[in-house]
Order: structure tokens, then C-alpha cells, then sequence
């Protein structure tokens, strides 16, 4: 199982960055993709995930009109374009894997059954 994230690096505040992560050694369709993010001595947040059966997004409220997720079916592919970052986005981003027939929204770290190894963002005002 491999989860791998790539796209992030330093952007100014308003600039914007696509995340990738690329899924394979799993049934892509029966789970849900998304991403949480890190930023230094906090705790680790859902930030959005993708339902990779129904297309259906969800997204924590901080990002929610500035960043959207979607899914390349064929290429096993998520991706997240973060639009207008602002600097309390900087964080180091992971790429999750959670089953859909246990998934909630919120969506919290313990229920996650995959993650990649994490990609940093920064953004500078």
C-alpha cells in the first residue's frame, strides 16, 4: 500500500499550490482520500477528503471556497488545489486513506488506515 503526496513548496499569501497524491496497492473505489495537515505544535487536522465511489467532497470550514479536491479515477490520483493560501495554512500536509464504510465526517486521524509520508507547505505573508 502507497500513499504518495508531491506538489507542495513555499508560496506568498493569495498564491496557489496543487497538491498530488498518488494511491496504489489498494481498492481505490471503496475508500475515502483526502488530506490532513500539521502545522508546529498543533494538532493534526482533517482538512478534506474525497468519497472515491460518489465524487462527494467535504472540506473543514477554514478551506472551504478556496480549496477543492478531486479525483482521476483512472490514474488512481487525488488532488488538492488550494487557492488565495494564506499564511496559517503553512503545515506540513499528509495524504489519508479511510475506508468509506467506516467513514465520518469530521474526520479525525485515529480512523485513517493509510498515510503517505507528508509534504511541507508554507506560506509566507
Amino acid at each position: 500500500v502507497q500513499l504518495v503526496e508531491s506538489g507542495g513548496g513555499l508560496v506568498q499569501a493569495g498564491g496557489s499550490l496543487r497538491l498530488s497524491c498518488a494511491a496504489s496497492g489498494f481498492s481505490f473505489d471503496d475508500y475515502v482520500i483526502g488530506w490532513f495537515r500539521q502545522a508546529p505544535g498543533k494538532e493534526r487536522e482533517g482538512v478534506s477528503c474525497i468519497n472515491i465511489r460518489d465524487d462527494n467532497p467535504y472540506y473543514t470550514d477554514s478551506v472551504k471556497g478556496r480549496f477543492t479536491i478531486s479525483r482521476d479515477y483512472a490514474k488512481h490520483m487525488v488532488y488538492l488545489q488550494m487557492n488565495n493560501l494564506k499564511p496559517e495554512d503553512t503545515a506540513v500536509y499528509y495524504c489519508a486513506a479511510e475506508s468509506r464504510q467506516s467513514f465520518l465526517w469530521p474526520w479525525y486521524e485515529s480512523e485513517s488506515d493509510y498515510w503517505g509520508q507528508g509534504t511541507q507547505v508554507t506560506v509566507s505573508s
